[in-house]
């Protein structure tokens, strides 16, 4: 056999499979193929994308979160657009009519995001790398898992997602705070997977319940101590008078990707182990 065809033949197994040309409307495919080394597969992203940095040097910004640029999505010839939640529904809707491939995922839960990570590298064709990679993010989870069981007592927190209404914590961020000892005040809200559902009619219901810490991760606006500090009644909370109101970083918390399994969580962590050493 010549080498040319042996060439040829090498090259044909070496190519990869999967979609080649894929737009991520949201910011955990976008972190999740970088870390999995398959970015060059990714031609545009949503405008809100942080991690990793560089994707906003290197990639075309074509979406928000409710609205996207279809004819721009389209004039990038897509094979796969990915996105998630029933809130990108229209956007989907739109993109398949016009003959798009699209998968919107839906995961809420700690399990469904190592799953994402899974099922994501599958599809382009890094399933064993996917796999691996969400197994050593569990192992992380149970080593911060193991360092808070050593916490002299679990605190109750409260999470607040958003000020005006206010909104609790979603599930993943109600386990992820599990994860690092503390008890979520609003376990039967977490299970809600719409904000709307979480919405908190009466304020003077995280006061009866008592938080010793308060997380806010306030999406797009910066978190305000002082004026949760100030809201009526909420002085008698144990977390306004001990000081351990919080912000975790919204892009680190309030996406189903790997940021909330390791810098989210992290962060958790670091604030519920402050406080513990403070308990003596």
């Amino acid at each position: 056999m010549r080498p040319g065809r042996r060439l040829v033949a090498a090259d044909a197994v070496s190519v990869s499979f999967g979609p080649r040309r894929i737009v991520c409307l949201t910011e955990e495919p976008t972190e999740t193929l970088y870390a999995l080394g398959e970015q060059d597969r990714i031609v545009g992203i949503s405008g809100f994308t942080v991690r990793p940095p560089r994707a906003r040097r290197e990639k075309p910004k074509v979406s928000a979160f409710t609205r996207a640029r279809i004819d721009e999505i389209l004039a990038l010839e897509p094979d796969l657009v990915v996105g998630f939640s029933d809130i990108q529904a229209g956007i989907a809707s739109e993109l398949i009519g016009r003959g798009v491939e699209v998968w919107i995922s839906n995961h809420r839960s700690v399990a469904g995001i190592l799953d994402y990570i899974r099922r994501l590298g599958a599809m382009v064709g890094t399933g064993p790398r996917a796999q691996a990679w969400a197994d050593e993010l569990a192992r992380g989870l149970d080593a911060i898992a193991e360092d808070a069981s050593r916490l002299p007592r679990r605190p109750r927190v409260y999470f607040e997602e958003w000020d005006e209404p206010l909104i609790t914590g979603i599930r993943w961020v109600a386990e992820l705070v599990r994860v690092a000892g503390g008890d979520d005040i609003f376990p039967e809200r977490a299970a809600e997977p719409l904000a709307k559902a979480r919405i908190l009619a009466d304020p003077g219901e995280v006061v009866r319940r008592a938080p010793d810490i308060v997380f806010g991760s306030w999406c797009g606006k910066k978190f305000q101590p002082g004026k949760v500090a100030t809201r009526p009644g909420w002085d008698a909370i144990p977390a306004v008078r001990d000081g351990e109101l919080h912000e975790i970083k919204s892009p680190l918390i309030l996406q189903p990707g790997p940021a909330a399994l390791t810098d989210g969580v992290r962060a958790i962590a670091a604030h519920i182990q402050d406080w513990g050493r403070r308990q003596g």
